[in-house]
């Protein structure tokens, strides 16, 4: 039986797969398993649900609370607010329970649900598994009178307590930064150009209206073009694109240029290190990471400690060895002393006060990682589960990696959601990535 959590969370199409009755038994499971331990003596248990600002999010939250209130756990509910936002809000508010109604970078038709627990972190595999587990002997009956959960509509203090949080994470002035924000039509519409403006940089907000419709449509992190061509226009130092739930951040020099998770993840290293604030200086990053940001890293004295793909695996990372600085190449940066999972706009903030503490540009700063050409083949299988216990693809993998050295890196692995093997292959040389890659897929699609 497939299961129901994928890689971060629900996931599906509003209304076909993922429907108001889905979420509604989901809420009163996660309510029944989150607040199983709590002490109601005390207090009665609450929860934080907040939303993109998608079509479906308004329906999917109300029966989301309606679920958690049926099980006894007050919810508050805070409207559109970028993921880090709620995380930050399930621990300031003292919340049980984060709920966030988001499909991240995915289209408008998408939504999704995702858990935090108490102090905003988001739920090991196990847990989500009891969670769906509950949902199958879901009593249908709850509390009643007195004991029923309140539902209080759209806190009025929400956004504020969460710019005031990033405010008082990178208090460095970035006057003199003017800045391009691309915000997805999505969760960051307000609250990045605000945050950004408070720091003191001059912004320009594009994509920055959402309808209900347009969340990702031809914008944000994922559609780098656009902010591409702004940034010049504008003559702005830099610009910074946004995913719909803006747990994401990508730049963009003042020439065009994109500077990828990998790259900022980079810059953000070597500051932290020359302040001791990078613990046992050491970076978590994905196997996806490009092999410049492991060689920039080396020769920065900074050891990259690697995950499997996913910004959950990253933070498991960081959290067993207490490190300070962890992400993904998509643009997922994560810093512990600030904030419990990727937080997009603290990424921009922090970006922009390097370049105001030194005094240089994204572009210089940048030069700190060289990016190797990277080649990744999405390749059809009738078997993931089989690939890498193939002879033939074994043989073939040990005769690239022999080939390619210590100059390039070969990455086979399959799709989390799909019947697809990925082959990645990155070099010096694009043209010897490129022919590696080809090399490999055709081994694996004849398997």
């Amino acid at each position: 039986m497939t299961r129901l959590f994928g890689t971060d969370g629900v996931r599906g199409l509003a209304n076909d797969r993922l429907t108001a009755p889905l979420a509604l038994k989901l809420g009163a499971a996660a309510a029944t398993v989150l607040t199983e331990h709590a002490d109601v003596s005390k207090r009665r248990p609450t929860a934080i649900i907040g939303r993109d600002p998608r079509v479906s999010g308004e329906m999917l939250a109300a029966a989301m609370a309606a679920g958690m209130a049926s099980k006894g756990v007050d919810v508050l509910r805070v409207g559109v607010i970028p993921t880090p936002g709620l995380a930050f809000l399930t621990d300031d508010y003292d919340a049980d329970i984060g709920v966030m109604i988001s499909a991240s970078h995915n289209p408008m038709p998408d939504n999704g649900i995702k858990f935090f627990s108490a102090g905003g972190r988001k739920l090991p595999d196990a847990v989500e598994d009891q969670i769906e587990a509950a949902m199958k002997d879901l009593d249908e009956t709850g509390p009643t009178g007195t004991a029923i959960g309140r539902v209080i509509e759209e806190a009025t203090d929400a956004q504020a307590r969460y710019l005031a949080h990033l405010r008082e994470a990178v208090t460095t002035d970035l006057s003199g930064i003017k800045v391009v924000v691309d915000c997805a039509n999505g969760a960051a519409s307000e609250v990045a150009p605000k945050a950004y403006a408070a720091a003191g940089a001059e912004v320009i907000a594009i994509y920055n209206k959402p309808n209900a419709f347009n969340i990702n449509d031809g914008s944000g992190s994922t559609h780098m073009e656009q902010i591409q061509r702004a940034v010049v226009e504008y003559g702005a130092d830099l610009g910074l694109a946004h995913d719909g739930d803006a747990d994401r951040c990508l730049a963009v020099d003042s020439r065009g240029n994109v500077v990828d998770g990998d790259q900022i993840m980079a810059i953000l290293a070597t500051a932290m290190k020359e302040t001791s604030s990078l613990y046992d200086n050491t970076l978590v990053a994905t196997v996806m990471s490009n092999l410049g940001l492991k060689l920039a890293m080396r020769r920065e004295g900074i050891e990259v400690r690697e995950t499997q793909v996913g910004d959950r695996y990253v933070l498991e990372e960081l959290g067993r060895g207490g490190y300070s600085l962890g992400g993904e190449q998509s643009g997922h940066i994560v810093v512990p002393s600030h904030a419990t999972t990727g937080d997009g706009t603290l990424s921009g903030l922090m970006l922009m006060a390097r370049m105001a503490q030194t005094g240089s540009s994204l572009a210089d700063l940048a030069l700190v990682m060289t990016v190797l050409p990277q080649v990744l083949i999405n390749v059809p299988v009738s078997n993931k589960a089989l690939i890498l216990d193939d002879a033939t693809v074994r043989t073939a993998l040990e005769e690239a990696e022999t080939e390619l050295g210590d100059s390039g890196r070969v990455l086979l692995r399959p799709s989390g959601t799909e019947e697809v093997f990925r082959v990645m292959v990155e070099a010096a040389d694009p043209e010897i990535a490129r022919k590696v890659a080809g090399r490999l897929a055709a081994v694996v699609s004849a398997v």
